[in-house]
């Protein structure tokens, strides 16, 4: 072991370019020498997120067992995989190396070392005990650096780390097929957020202090210009839609499809938030008759994905509420259904759709097992004729009757079905943002200023916490009730524009007449709001409130998608929302300044949940059916 730290050390100060392997010289990873480039200056550039890191069960070089996460959530990580005896000195000694560089640095800066912690992993268990691994550290580790060395119990221990953070390890054997104990590996280390969120991975060429310590800034800089909650159409990232369409409207758009083959899926616990409901959140309010099991989740989790739920065995649910677009549709401003039926109302979001009294837009339901049939039964959406033909079907597939006895002690009928897919739903709750841990843990790093600010106005000037209650425990962001913003008087009142600008290419629009397109297309459906519910004239275009939990990840807004985007919600209400004779006296002109209205959009997008990879995830390894 010690022969592995001197050679790090000894590269390090002589900064040689090559060494010898047997008779032939090895160029060194850039990493030991000078950066031979200016880095960019912090701030200047963006890492979005590309994955989430996982947790596991490691051993400190104490020996005492923690988790991994431990060590994550409260500054940057840099996080690397070695094992101590390696002597490839592009390996295992190369991170080392450069950790220990990083190391002298943030001596020499106290501010910064007390913001970045350094962990180094090994993947040698049956060598590198914990007290293998305080030996280790012995000459690298240094006062005022929080650096890390741990192990884990046992190679089975180890296994799951491997495989999520996707660390290809191979033991070498010799010819008599005995462990020679090396391994053959790729060097990899990552760069993980306060959110958990992986925001670079380095490989042997990319690996240097400079850039590491560049990344690392970037991540503390309050000003970062992109938020990684928000990196919804990082091409990189699994759990983002398949063929995100950012940027569209330019001519220079690019596809960022995602093959299928990449979007790996993995099963959550999904009880463990039902049960334990995550910072900022209230208990899961349960009917006494459907309390949540994992088994109901289970089930309705299959059936949310099951196409044969519809009449002709081509929609799912799933497909108006997609996990990887937020459980809403970020393509479509109007829901479409079976067939390409249009739907008049945008698909609303199902993250923590378990707290909501009131149910749809116009809250015609109240509970969701009675919600789920809705569009099990609408002519435009899953078309299904009735609900004995919903049933009937659910008798004869598969062995859905077999899985619903065993659930609930009868089989598919109009109230099992109802409590298996509410179950899921409920099930889907994401919590732990960073204004949470801002509002209601205490950690006054987690918000930037600009979210700062943002929040000052929420709950001040712009009075937007009026409508999206915020409490003294927790915060559903919504008051559950129904407010006439003028959106849906404009639409059905309003005189529309002669022509209508279609786009038909990326960054090609035309203009069609409007009588053109009448021509050809259905007549929209007139939308009353919550009159349609109580015929009460004051109630005309009146919708519900949405929470605004995971808002970011949830466009187009407002309950006809004609908002694209934050900023424009925004400023729509800035300007006081559209005069009629029911508008909500709540709706006035706000006089934000373009700093303001920025800094509220800023602080929107800190309402997005630690955890909404991991339901994307759970939703990609959901088995899905679609053919009897």
């Amino acid at each position: 072991m010690k022969t592995s730290i001197l050679m790090v050390l000894g590269l390090l100060i002589s900064g040689v370019s090559a060494v010898y392997a047997g008779n032939s010289p090895q160029t060194v990873a850039p990493g030991y020498g000078a950066l031979e480039f200016s880095p960019p200056s912090v701030g200047s550039y963006s890492l979005p997120a590309i994955g989430s890191a996982d947790d596991g069960n490691v051993l400190t070089s104490d020996g005492k067992p923690i988790k991994l996460h431990s060590l994550m959530g409260d500054k940057p990580v840099l996080l690397s995989f070695i094992y101590s005896t390696c002597s490839d000195v592009n390996g295992c000694p190369l991170a080392t190396a450069v950790f220990h560089k990083i190391k002298n640095r943030l001596q020499k800066d106290p501010e910064l070392a007390s913001l970045v912690r350094l962990v180094t992993l090994s993947f040698d268990p049956g060598h590198d005990t914990p007290d293998k691994m305080r030996q280790y550290s012995e000459g690298l580790s240094g006062n005022g650096v929080d650096w890390h060395f741990l192990t884990t119990a046992s190679e089975q221990e180890l296994q799951p780390l491997l495989s999520s953070y996707k660390q290809n390890i191979q033991k070498v054997y010799d010819e008599k097929g005995e462990f020679t104990g090396t391994y053959s590996h790729i060097l990899r280390v990552y760069l993980i957020d306060t959110d958990k969120h992986i925001r670079n991975i380095y490989s042997t060429s990319f690996l240097h202090p400079d850039t590491l310590i560049n990344d690392i800034k970037t991540l503390l800089n309050k000003n970062e210009s992109s938020d990684p909650r928000l990196e919804v159409s990082n091409p990189l990232n699994p759990y983002r839609p398949g063929d995100y369409k950012t940027s569209y409207e330019k001519t220079g758009y690019v596809t960022q499809s995602l093959a299928l083959s990449h979007r790996t899926g993995r099963s959550a616990d999904l009880m463990k938030r039902v049960r334990t409901p995550p910072l900022g959140l209230p208990a899961m309010p349960q009917p006494a008759e459907n309390k949540v099991t994992n088994e109901k989740i289970q089930l309705g989790r299959k059936l949310f994905y099951d196409r044969r739920l519809s009449l002709n065995n081509t929609f799912s649910c799933a497909m108006c509420h997609i996990p990887e677009q937020g459980f809403t549709s970020n393509e479509m401003a109007t829901a479409v259904g079976i067939e390409g039926r249009s739907v008049k109302r945008n698909s609303p979001t199902l993250y923590n759709v378990g707290y909501s009294t009131v149910l749809f837009h116009d809250g015609r339901e109240s509970t969701l097992e009675q919600q789920v049939w809705g569009p099990l039964l609408a002519h435009n959406e899953m078309a299904n004729p009735s609900i004995g033909y919903v049933i009937d079907k659910l008798n004869v597939t598969d062995d859905y009757a077999e899985q619903f006895a065993k659930v609930f002690g009868k089989g598919p009928s109009m109230e099992t079905l109802g409590m298996a897919l509410a179950s899921y739903e409920r099930s889907l709750v994401s919590g732990n943002s960073p204004f949470d841990r801002w509002q209601y843990g205490n950690d006054k790093r987690a918000l930037t200023e600009a979210e700062q600010r943002g929040l000052a106005l929420f709950t001040g000037k712009a009075n937007c916490s009026a409508c999206h209650t915020i409490g003294s425990h927790d915060a559903l962001l919504t008051d559950n009730t129904f407010h006439n913003t003028g959106i849906g008087y404009l639409e059905a009142m309003g005189t529309p524009d002669a022509k209508r600008k279609i786009q038909v290419a990326p960054g090609i629009f035309i203009d069609v007449d409007r009588d053109l397109i009448a021509q050809v297309s259905e007549a929209k459906a007139n939308d009353l709001g919550r009159y349609e519910v109580t015929q009460n004239p004051e109630d005309r275009w009146k919708y519900k409130t949405p929470a605004l939990r995971n808002i970011g990840l949830t466009a187009p807004y407002m309950h006809n998608g004609s908002l694209a985007t934050l900023k424009a919600v925004v400023e729509f209400y800035n300007r006081g929302g559209i005069a009629n004779e029911n508008l909500d006296p709540l709706i006035q002109p706000l006089k934000l300044s373009d700093q303001d209205i920025n800094d509220l959009v800023s602080f929107l997008t800190s309402l997005t949940g630690d955890n909404t990879d991991e339901l994307v995830a759970d939703a990609f390894a959901a088995p899905v059916s679609d053919a009897d």
